[in-house]
């Protein structure tokens, strides 16, 4: 009964977020069209948080409608401005965008700002993700159980052998102290973090409108590539990609067996859909998602190289 009513109150949560949320909303012309930067290619944001600097851009909002004047400059902003935007923009967004902008003041770079603010939330939230690592390795640890286990009862499919199976592999799990839900944990934490960044990116024109490493950090690879001729975003997919599947393959819960595993197949086809969504995202978003995946790799080393050590 009170799992049930846990589960309900964070149905209930999630709904009550989404209704009262603010999102990013595309800018359009009077024909409906989206408005572009013509020379970045990129889609503008309606909803900015503070005003561009760069004039072309300031030309387009002011063509489409947009009072720019209403708004604080990009090193002004906090977290009230603009007042309340619904309660994602106000819970997530709008501070995750003043903590990139007062970075942004300090180091003089706002995509330098970006990657150092992921740094810091991962770091907050280490000891959350750090748990659900080492509970990934306590699965690998207990795997040769759960495999003769479901070999047991694997061709006694009636409900008498059903919860025996169950009464057996909670007992394996209470041996090896292992919590199955805390796998979810991970993706709990880091798909807010994922639609928040990109959320704050797009609505902050001092975050996009900035070049860094050679990279446009508003437009996306796929721009990049075909309408800008900067084979630099090439080196960005392949890191997307490579750290993606790194991550995945350290997370795993279960040792790959061969070419025909599973779980490797899902691997690829996880990185592959990620590097193609990748393709369409901004920059900057795809800078974030690799120091993520960095972060996620070394954490994960760092409990493969401690349970080693102790056994």
């Amino acid at each position: 009964m009170k799992k049930n009513t846990k589960k309900k109150f964070i149905v209930l949560l999630l709904l009550v977020m989404l209704l009262a949320t603010g999102c990013t909303k595309t800018l359009k012309d009077s024909d409906k069209k989206v408005v572009t930067n013509p020379e970045t290619g990129q889609s503008l944001t309606e909803n900015i948080l503070c005003r561009p600097t760069d004039e072309k851009t300031k030309e387009l909002y002011a063509q489409n409608g947009v009072d720019l004047e209403s708004l604080p400059e990009c090193s002004d902003f906090k977290i009230t401005s603009g007042g309340y935007d619904g309660l994602w923009s106000s819970i997530f967004v709008k501070p995750l965008a003043f903590v990139i902008l007062w970075f942004t003041k300090y180091v003089g770079s706002a995509a330098l700002a970006l990657i150092i603010t992921t740094i810091l939330i991962r770091l907050i939230v280490y000891p959350l993700t750090n748990k659900a690592a080492m509970q990934s390795e306590l699965l690998k640890k207990a795997q040769p159980e759960l495999e003769k286990l479901e070999k047991k009862y694997g061709n006694n499919p009636d409900e008498q052998s059903m919860m025996r199976k169950s009464q057996e592999m909670t007992m394996i799990y209470k041996k090896y102290n292992i919590n199955p839900f805390s796998g979810c944990l991970f993706s709990f934490i880091q798909l807010p973090l994922l639609f928040a960044f990109l959320e704050a990116i797009n609505r902050i024109p001092a975050l996009y409108e900035e070049n860094f490493l050679f990279l446009q950090m508003g437009t996306t690879p796929w721009i990049g590539l075909l309408k800008l001729g900067n084979w630099v975003y090439i080196i960005l997919i392949i890191l997307i990609g490579l750290t993606t599947f790194l991550s995945f393959k350290l997370n795993a819960t279960a040792p790959t067996t061969g070419a025909n595993d599973p779980m490797k197949s899902m691997s690829i086809i996880m990185t592959v859909m990620i590097v193609i969504t990748g393709l369409f995202m901004p920059t900057a978003l795809g800078i974030y998602w690799i120091i993520s995946n960095l972060f996620t790799i070394v954490q994960n080393l760092i409990v493969k190289r401690s349970r080693k050590v102790h056994g």
